[in-house]
């Protein structure tokens, strides 16, 4: 009996090389799944499905039969907005469990270093001075956290673990809240959240309703001297809001893990700023096995016309 025809997929990334990176040469463990480089199509008719991260303009344009378009990250936005992609194609996105651990302990280790103190006592080291700052209780240190998915969630029980108080904006009430955790929902939730609060994190997805949320209206609402901590999208910064606000002491300082324009142009002001701290798009990641394996399953589910157990909703953006 023959074998079946395999399924045919496309590397696509403007960024990077997404098959040595994340390990996806399937060869002889998949013969059912064949996935291509650009260079290595030599039918673009036989492409059904896309990995992806971050395609230029006209990325999908060869392919005129590509079903899915599948992002190596949790954000799905540039597949959501890309001109080039037909409104019928299905969008998935890698589900990496251990993401959402690797931004929980990103984003406390940024609450601890701004708390403590660590970055004067840097300061104090290179001078030979013996100058501990001073230490108030975890409690009175008050954190809002914008977003409740699943990365949201596990930032909010990492602080709370840590004795902080925790505010939430989320789009609606948990079915497992953290005990001492206040939440807020609704339309207003975002900015009810931040009121008075000393340090703001970043985790909403990216929408048509959260793009530019972290602007001048938000930085008003802080408590004087906050610490915003940007680990969502580059899209909600409005970045000139942000510079008023640190010009004014409005806030105190941020740390900026994504940008609009990725990798951070070199001549972008935000580097010489010593307010900011600069990470560049590692507050978590996927891992190459787990994008192998979802990549795998995804095409193999298309290729047996079964449900996409890995789509998105595009009425929702994730």
């Amino acid at each position: 009996m023959a074998a079946a025809e395999p399924i045919y997929g496309v590397l696509l990334s403007d960024a990077m090389d997404l098959k040595s990176y994340y390990s996806l040469d399937f060869g002889d463990a998949a013969p059912d799944v064949r996935l291509l480089n650009p260079d290595e199509v030599t039918n673009p008719d036989l492409i059904r499905f896309a990995v992806c991260w971050l395609p230029g303009p006209a990325a999908f344009s060869p392919y005129p039969n590509i079903e899915m378009a599948m992002s190596v990250g949790a954000g799905v936005d540039a597949l959501l907005k890309h001109p080039g992609l037909n409104k019928d194609v299905a969008i998935c996105r890698v589900r990496d469990p251990n993401q959402a651990d690797l931004m929980a302990g990103y984003a406390v280790h940024e609450v601890v270093h701004v708390e403590r103190g660590f970055a004067r006592m840097q300061q104090s080291q290179a001078k030979a001075e013996w100058a501990p700052p001073a230490i108030r209780p975890p409690r009175d240190l008050k954190v809002a956290v914008l977003g409740h998915g699943s990365m949201g969630a596990s930032v909010v029980k990492a602080l709370a673990a840590c004795g902080f108080s925790v505010s939430v904006a989320c789009r609606r009430a948990p079915t497992d809240p953290v005990e001492g955790v206040d939440y807020f929902t609704g339309n207003d939730s975002v900015l009810k959240s931040v009121v008075g609060q000393d340090v703001v994190i970043n985790v909403l997805p990216l929408t048509d309703e959260t793009e530019n949320v972290l602007d001048a209206d938000l930085f008003a609402k802080v408590a004087m001297g906050a610490w915003l901590i940007q680990i969502g999208r580059g899209e909600h910064l409005v970045e000139d809001d942000l510079v008023a606000a640190l010009d004014s002491g409005q806030l105190s300082g941020a740390t900026l893990d994504v940008f609009r324009t990725e990798p951070l142009p070199s001549d972008h002001p935000f580097w010489a700023d010593p307010r900011l701290r600069i990470t560049p798009h590692i507050a978590s990641d996927t891992t190459p096995r787990i994008v192998a394996e979802q990549a795998l399953q995804s095409a193999r589910e298309l290729h047996r016309g079964q449900p996409l157990s890995l789509a998105i909703s595009r009425g929702q953006g994730y």
